[in-house]
């Protein structure tokens, strides 16, 4: 396995059809209130072009900060936030399906490190988006929180 080579730059992506209409799927990511319900437990506000939020896990207790670079309503967010090595760019893309679905994909690109730590980003990456689209389908069509993102890495006591 030593010959192994890296000639493209990875990206973490997934995607999933949500069956609800696109203003309603994107707000899901531009409002806090909803957010909270699917992914993060804390944040400084909603999502707008040019602010900066900060972004809350309390059950790990992590947090980091959002920059918003774009927003084209209900079509596309593009973010930058932390990342593992350095900062990393997240985008959203929106597609309606008919009236009321919209197919949600998500590309985190600017990874770095060696060939091992490019690999693990990518993986964890896509896994994660992969349980927050998880969550948020389980919301929006059947009003249900899973606490996917949370029950990821339990603590040692469970109560």
């Amino acid at each position: 396995m030593s010959n192994l080579q890296i000639t493209q730059a990875p990206a973490a992506h997934t995607a999933m059809l949500i069956r609800k209409p696109v203003a309603e799927v994107f707000e899901a990511f531009i409002d806090p209130a909803i957010t909270t319900k699917f992914w993060f437990t804390k944040s400084s506000g909603r999502l707008e072009p040019g602010k900066e939020v900060q972004w809350t896990w309390e059950m790990y207790d992590v947090s980091t900060q959002v920059s918003v670079k774009a927003i084209e309503e209900n079509k596309r967010i593009l973010a930058e936030w932390a990342g593992y090595n350095n900062p990393t760019l997240i985008e959203w893309t929106f597609t309606p399906h008919g009236d009321n679905a919209t197919f949600v994909n998500i590309t985190e690109t600017g990874f770095s490190g060696n060939g091992d730590e490019l690999f693990t980003q990518v993986v964890d990456s896509t896994g994660g988006f992969s349980w927050v689209l998880a969550g948020l389908k389980a919301l929006l069509e059947h009003n249900v929180t899973l606490n996917l993102v949370g029950d990821r890495h339990p603590t040692q006591t469970i109560a």
